[in-house]
This record gives C-alpha cells, sequence and structure tokens, in this order.
C-alpha cells in the first residue's frame, strides 16, 4: 500500500487512448528536497584528505527516485553507483584521487527527461561554477576549533584583578588628552574613551576562570595584550611582551622625559613601567600562568595579532620619545633617518624628514603607523618570529586573531605571500593553532587552504543573524524593516556566502553576535538607530527584547561555526557602537536567567557532535519563521525560531534531514519571552513531516537520536 510520501513522488498525467478511453498515468517526480551532499564526513570521507589520498564522495537521494547521480569535475564524469539505502533515501557513492590540486566538483542528477545540478547553494537548472564543492588535500584545521564555544575578553572591562597595575591619572598622554583612571567600576564610557582605563587585567581573567569553566567556555579569545597605549591596544608598542598594565608592575620609579617631548608631561611614569625588563618579563611570566590555567581547564587561548600596523609609540617609530636613550632599545625612525627601523615605515616626504605626518599611517591616522613590509625583509622576518613565538613554549598560545588581514602590505599578491608565510611559520612552530582573520566581505581568496584557517563570520552569520531578527545593522546606524524577519534574504545570504568557505574553515568560523567593534546585539533589538554621542548610554539598554536575544543565542549555538560570546553578553549587557559596546561586565548586576540560559545552550551545544561538525539544512520558512535542521546519520535536530509578535504555525518535511518518516523527536529547549525550558517535550512526526505552534518571540530545539 502506498502511503501519501510515496504517492508524492509520483505526478498525474491525464491522456486519452487511440480507442477514446480515458487513461491516467503517473511518472516519477524527482524530489529536490530530498538531494544532498556536502563536505562533512557523512558525504565526504575523509573530510580533510592528504594530499594523494583517496577520497569518496557520497550524495543523497529519495529512495528510487533517480536514474543517474554524476560527480563532476572539470571535463571528467563520474558515475556514482548506490552503495547503501535505508528506508527513505538512496546514497550513490564514488571514489576520487585529489592529488596534490584543488578538486572542485558538483553534481548532474538526472531523473527520466529531468536534469538539474547540485552544488554548495543547493539544487540548481543551470552550471554555478561559484558554488562549486572543493576539496584541498593537505589542508586541515585543529580539530579543537571545530564548533568550538569562544568567548571575546576585552581585557580593560573584563575584571581588575591586580589594582596595583592600574593606569594612573595623567600617567601619559595620548592623542593629546591625559590618561584617565575610572575608580568606578559601572560608569558608561565616554565618546572619547580611548585613554580611559577601569583596570582589568590579566590576573582578573584567572580570577574569573571558574566562571568561564562553568559557563562552558573552550576558547578564550582576547583583545590585544602586548604593550600599548590605548586601552584597546590595537596600536602595539612592543610586539615582544605583554603590557605591564595587564600583567605585573614591580618596579615604578623614573627620570622626567626629554625637554622635547611636550605633549607627555607625566609619561615618564609610563616610559618607566613600559621599558623596564622587570615589569615586561614579569608580564610575560603571569601570560604563562594564565594559559597554564586555562589549558588545566580544557580551556584554549587565542591572541589578538595587529600586523598591518602599529602605534607612534611603537619602539620603531618611537615618536613620543618614550624609547629614546633607554638602555636596550635602538634610536626610532621618526628620531633619525639613521635607525635601523626607517624602513619599517613609509615616510612621504624624505627631504623634510623628520616632520610630523610624514609618515604613511593606516587610513591616514598618524597614530597607528602602517607597516613597510616590501621594503622591509627584517621587518618581515621579525613578525614571523612573533608569529612562532607566542604559539611555543613557554608561552604556548593556540592562535591568532589577525587584524585587518586584508590590509596588510601595499599590494594583493604581497598580502597573499605574507600570509602564506605566516601560516606556514605558524604551523611549524605549534601544528595545532589556528589561523583566524579578521574580514569583511568575501574570504574566499585567503580560504584555499594555504593561509588562513578560517575569518570573524560577519557575512555568513552576523549580518544574516542580526538582519533577520532585529532588521538593525551591526553599528545600529540603520534600520531596515523590510529585512526584519525576511526569511528569503537570510536563506539567500546564507547559501551564498557560506559558499565560500571550504567546509573545515566553516566549522571553525567565528560566529558573533556581537564584539568591540559593533554594538551589542541587545541593543539592537530596541532598533533605535544612533550612537552614544547622538542618544546618550541609557538609550541602549531601553525597549529591549531578551526574547530575540534568546533566539539568536539559538541560532547561534546550532549553526555551523565555532560560537563566540562576547564578554557580557551573556549577561545581559547593552551598549550602542563603540565605545559603548565596551563597557564593564556588570559584576553584581548580572541577569542570572540570561547566563543560565546561556550555561545550558552551551551544554547542548557540546553535548551533540551534530552541531559541532554535522550537515544543515533549511527546511520551509516564511516571514519571521525560520527553520532549518542540523544532522549527521546519527543525529537529527530540528530548529524552528518565530520572530514574530503573533504565534505561528508551520509544518515542515523534517525528513530531509534524516528524520524517520514516523518517530517522535523531543524538544531539548524552549524559549518564550517569559523564559526558557529544557523540560522534554515530544512531537509527533507522521509522513515525514511535523507540525507546530510556537508563542511570539520563541525558539524551539528538538532532537532525534
Amino acid at each position: 500500500m502506498k502511503t501519501e510520501r510515496d504517492m508524492m513522488k509520483y505526478d498525474k498525467t491525464d491522456r486519452f487512448d487511440g480507442a477514446g478511453t480515458y487513461i491516467l498515468q503517473m511518472r516519477p517526480i524527482l524530489h529536490k528536497q530530498a538531494l544532498f551532499s556536502d563536505g562533512t564526513a557523512d558525504y565526504c570521507i575523509p573530510p580533510e584528505p592528504k594530499i594523494n589520498e583517496k577520497v569518496r564522495i557520497r550524495f543523497r537521494a529519495d529512495i528510487n527516485n533517480v536514474d543517474h547521480i554524476i560527480l563532476c569535475h572539470g571535463e571528467e564524469r563520474y558515475e556514482m553507483e548506490i552503495a547503501e539505502s535505508d528506508d527513505q533515501f538512496d546514497f550513490y557513492e564514488t571514489e576520487i584521487l585529489p592529488g596534490e590540486e584543488t578538486f572542485t566538483y558538483y553534481f548532474e542528477v538526472i531523473s527520466g527527461a529531468l536534469c538539474c545540478y547540485y552544488d554548495k547553494a543547493g539544487v540548481s537548472r543551470e552550471y554555478r561554477p561559484q558554488y562549486e564543492f572543493a576539496i584541498v588535500p593537505g589542508f586541515s584545521v585543529p580539530d579543537w576549533s571545530k564548533g568550538a564555544v569562544m568567548y571575546q575578553i576585552f581585557t580593560d572591562r573584563f575584571c581588575n584583578g591586580d589594582p596595583s597595575n592600574d593606569v594612573k591619572d595623567g600617567e601619559y598622554y595620548y592623542i593629546n588628552r591625559p590618561t584617565k583612571e575610572v575608580d568606578v567600576w559601572e560608569k558608561l564610557p565616554e565618546t572619547f574613551d580611548v585613554a580611559n582605563f577601569y583596570g582589568g587585567d590579566l590576573d582578573g581573567v584567572i580570577h574569573k576562570m571558574d566562571y568561564l569553566e562553568n559557563l562552558g567556555v573552550e576558547v578564550i579569545y582576547f583583545n590585544p595584550l602586548f604593550v600599548s597605549a590605548s586601552n584597546h591596544k590595537y596600536d602595539t608598542q612592543d610586539y615582544d611582551y605583554i603590557d605591564p598594565h595587564f600583567g605585573v608592575i614591580l618596579e615604578d620609579g623614573g627620570e622626567p622625559l626629554s625637554a622635547g617631548c611636550t605633549d607627555n608631561r607625566k609619561a615618564w611614569i609610563y616610559r618607566t613601567r613600559v621599558t623596564s625588563l622587570k615589569n615586561l618579563e614579569a608580564s610575560n611570566h603571569l601570560f604563562i600562568q594564565l594559559v597554564r590555567e586555562a589549558h588545566r581547564r580544557g580551556i584554549r587561548v587565542i591572541l589578538d595579532g595587529v600586523f598591518n600596523h602599529c602605534g607612534s609609540f611603537n619602539k620603531w617609530m618611537d615618536r613620543e620619545k618614550i624609547y629614546e636613550d633607554r638602555e636596550g632599545f635602538e634610536p626610532g625612525a621618526y628620531g633619525t633617518a639613521d635607525s635601523r627601523y626607517h624602513r619599517f615605515f613609509l615616510f612621504q616626504d624624505e627631504d623634510q624628514f623628520p616632520d610630523n605626518g610624514t609618515y604613511e599611517g593606516w587610513w591616514g591616522m598618524n597614530t597607528l603607523p602602517k607597516l613597510n613590509y616590501e621594503d622591509s625583509p627584517e621587518l618581515e622576518e621579525y613578525i614571523l618570529g612573533i608569529a612562532k613565538k607566542w604559539v611555543s613554549e613557554p608561552y604556548c598560545a593556540d592562535g591568532w586573531r589577525l587584524d585587518v588581514a586584508a590590509d596588510l602590505g601595499h599590494s594583493s599578491e604581497y598580502n597573499h605571500r605574507f600570509w602564506k608565510k605566516f601560516r606556514a611559520a605558524v604551523k611549524e612552530a605549534n601544528p595545532d593553532a589556528l589561523v583566524l582573520a579578521e574580514h569583511y566581505g568575501d574570504p574566499k581568496a585567503w580560504l584555499g587552504g594555504d593561509e588562513w584557517d578560517t575569518v570573524m563570520n560577519y557575512d555568513a552569520f552576523m549580518d544574516p543573524v542580526g538582519w533577520f531578527l532585529t532588521g538593525m545593522e551591526k553599528h545600529s546606524n540603520e534600520y531596515k524593516e523590510y529585512m526584519l524577519g525576511n526569511f528569503d534574504n537570510f536563506v539567500n545570504s546564507m547559501n551564498h556566502y557560506m559558499a565560500s568557505f571550504l567546509t573545515p574553515s566553516l566549522q571553525c568560523a567565528m560566529n558573533q553576535l556581537s564584539n568591540h567593534d559593533h554594538s551589542r546585539f541587545l541593543t539592537r533589538t530596541n532598533h533605535k538607530v544612533g550612537t552614544l554621542e547622538l542618544l546618550g548610554g541609557a538609550a541602549a539598554s531601553e525597549g529591549v527584547n531578551k526574547a530575540v536575544l534568546k533566539e539568536a543565542v539559538v541560532i547561534q549555538m546550532t549553526w555551523p561555526g565555532a560560537p563566540t560570546l562576547y564578554y557580557g553578553d551573556e549577561a545581559g549587557l547593552c551598549g550602542f557602537t563603540d565605545p559603548d559596546s565596551r563597557r564593564t561586565y556588570p559584576w553584581g548586576r548580572e541577569d542570572r536567567e540570561l547566563i543560565r540560559f546561556h550555561r545550558d545552550m552551551i551544554r547542548i551545544h557540546r553535548e551533540n557532535e551534530a552541531l559541532r561538525t554535522g550537515s544543515v539544512k533549511f527546511l520551509n520558512g516564511a516571514k519571521n519563521m525560520l527553520c532549518y535542521g542540523r544532522f549527521n546519520r546519527k543525529q537529527q535536530f530540528v530548529v524552528i525560531v518565530n520572530n514574530d509578535s503573533y504565534p505561528n504555525t508551520i509544518t515542515l518535511p523534517v525528513y530531509t534531514v534524516n528524520v524517520p518518516s514516523k518517530c517522535t523527536m523531543q524538544q531539548i529547549m524552549y524559549t518564550t519571552g517569559d523564559g526558557y525550558s529544557t523540560a522534554p517535550v515530544e512531537y509527533d512526526v507522521e509522513c515525514g513531516h511535523i507540525r507546530i505552534t510556537l508563542p511570539k518571540f520563541s525558539a524551539v530545539v528538538l532532537k532525534k537520536e
């Protein structure tokens, strides 16, 4: 007896025979929703092949529904054979030998007279070369990074564990402003915030390691820690040492600077603190202790590397004369044309050298001198040495996040050449280290297996999620109502931008809702367009919707990649874009229900391999309704998000994510505006479909194992 689902495989065609008798014919329909393949371990075996290693490629189709599956590689065509079948699907297979070069492929599906193509973006009537699957023999990412739960810490604002190392009022001048010691931890950032210091440090992170471990954090990503005059430290002063204001200050005395440094009336204090070898070495030792403590708990540590530019305070430039005449330091490029560091920078007017502002600055900023690698092999060698130093003994960091990585160098040719060298240096020193880059736009040119491992995932995560759930641009500078709840835009954006990733790169891509450069996600739920300067700090927390934040976290913890929390998001922290997004962690004022919710979602993510390395497939959706599955051959999950202000009911073809045609699925997470629940609730699957009603601003995660 044919079931309803069996009948869906056929199309009715009416005609009359030659004698005038009416005949009802049945011809097969190609079940496009059942077609599937990707680069995960169920469909590419092994998923990270070595050079000259054979690979088995699999393709799934509805049982008895297609005539031919052909794997196409350039002019080569591989006829695939059925290797396995179950109650729902046929699994076709063929074997390839990629050799040493990148192997690209797509599938041709033939059913009767119908022919279509299948690639990274799904089913298509046309061949789309930009969406071909790709295998890079010899390329792999660290296993620990796949689906790893990361936690970003902006150190000055996380926890003050050692007040003795705090920056003092007027200790030095930065951009013509005296430094300010903020003595009220809860005080909101000012519009000019770069020279204001709250005192957060590495000792504070060590003190809060129990909290991070209990939350479920697997990786700490630090914003820059190296010596720097700013609180954000994206203007590196010395790549060899941790800043003593984050580390340890053992000696504090010193002598005033030379009379020529008029803008730094109290900089002698800073000069001594940051040039004292006792302080610098003690700070490096504290970092060693932090990494050891993190590793003891199974937590990795990633450093932020700012190698496109440095700071004008840098010992190579020394515009502020911090290192002038100091023992152990050579003259900076700003003070003399004879400096060995002169070619580290590009001076635009040699005839008038030195003269303020004559060197190239990143985006024209003279506090951020751009590094001139092409003219200085010594600089390149030094930075590659730094790349190796911090991932090696005794520091043992687990990888690098690379600031504005696509900007490094003065040409794309050099940029790619440098990152190939950088990757080789890091992997030689620590094969298990991760190379992760900040990048906006299509990263495909750098994700060919020989440069970056992966990227901060703006285009294939932060942007689509933010637009769908809030309608807000990530800086809170624009609200587009037509983007709010736009399911088609979400699907199209994800399919398009995820295709730029090799599968291993996608599995460790940094999936963030917020970070130090953009407004807090919770603030974006209030749809207020503006900044701290225009609206004031209080507006950032007015009218926010925690239910939408919980929807976002459900997506974050069930989407391919490494879900990355920005410190304080889990505690309900708000804030407009930089500098307001860099508020202090609200110790003692946390939203404890949100923390418990994050802890439970992290636990669900960590306990289930399908959520770390499994496949993803969209199910039916509608305006404000987002539905998809995460699955492998052992586990199946269905995630449904209702981002509407009204209840919605939807029917989903869950069989397309390997859920049996008749079974029950168990609810393991349910969120609403009133709270959340992990209590088990069962839903029946009939004929491969499930029907569910969700209240307003809610999400559910269902599991079949």
